[in-house]
């Protein structure tokens, strides 16, 4: 009889622990998300999005990652890389979320799944400020382009060399593309235009873009594929909450006149 009631004991005490559990928490899933922390890959010289000022690292996409894991519940931890080694560190399993203006593109979404669109882009042929030859694409035969390795200007550089008869130089950062150009190594470069009409605007660069821009990419937040749709869904949920509230047009007008 005694081991009977203590029987009854435990199973009433069960009932009670389980029905204490919040209405609005599932097992493995907010819980986890709540505890887990999750990793977040940026390109560090990809201002207005990701850049070091007075030692800190700030910037559109690190506000915007920051503002959705708060408006979500979730932590993050930034981790700073080149941009070409993004996706690699997601496939590697050392990252759970790329940004640093990162386009939607076919190729990539062989590797990896991309959030709603957060930003209009697209790519800038840019040249000298005094240079009084090159207006197109058309211009470039027999001429140098530099891109950075990695992006969807060094996407486009590549495809279209043959076309335009050009030569293609890689760097692995935006300031070392600048500077190509700056210092006549490189006639042109092509770079996203709000990334080098921010850089242009705010660094006393002597560069100038030229002509209509030379695609139409959107920006995404990507999670490796099909292995983080839970994590997809709140990067979604956030984003949409942030342009609902105001937040998202005050991360934006913070870098962006």
């Amino acid at each position: 009889m005694k081991k009977n009631m203590a029987l009854l004991s435990l199973v009433a005490a069960l009932g009670l622990t389980a029905c204490d559990k919040p209405e609005n928490q599932t097992a493995g899933s907010t819980a986890d998300a709540e505890n887990k922390v999750y990793n977040v890959g940026v390109d560090n010289t990809y201002p207005p999005f990701e850049f070091t000022q007075e030692g800190q690292l700030v910037g559109i996409d690190v506000d915007l990652i920051n503002a959705i894991a708060k408006d979500q519940g979730f932590n993050i931890n930034i981790e700073q890389m080149d941009f070409s080694g993004i996706i690699p560190a997601m496939q590697a399993g050392m990252l759970d979320i790329g940004m640093g203006g990162m386009s939607i593109t076919d190729k990539r979404k062989e590797t990896v799944d991309f959030s709603d669109p957060y930003f209009a882009a697209g790519v800038s042929l840019v040249v000298a400020d005094d240079n009084q030859n090159i207006t197109s694409l058309s211009d470039l035969s027999d001429k140098k382009v530099v891109v950075k390795n990695g992006t969807v200007g060094a996407s486009f550089a590549d495809k279209n060399t043959e076309e335009y008869g050009y030569s293609i130089i890689q760097v692995s950062d935006s300031a070392s593309m600048f500077q190509e150009v700056t210092n006549g190594t490189a006639d042109a470069l092509m770079e996203d235009y709000p990334v080098i009409s921010y850089a242009i605007a705010t660094g006393g660069l002597e560069l100038k873009t030229v002509g209509e821009r030379l695609t139409g990419d959107d920006y995404g937040i990507s999670v490796l594929k099909d292995k983080n749709d839970e994590l997809l869904n709140m990067i979604n949920d956030g984003l949409a909450n942030l342009k609902e509230s105001g937040e998202y047009d005050k991360i934006m007008n913070t870098y962006l006149d």
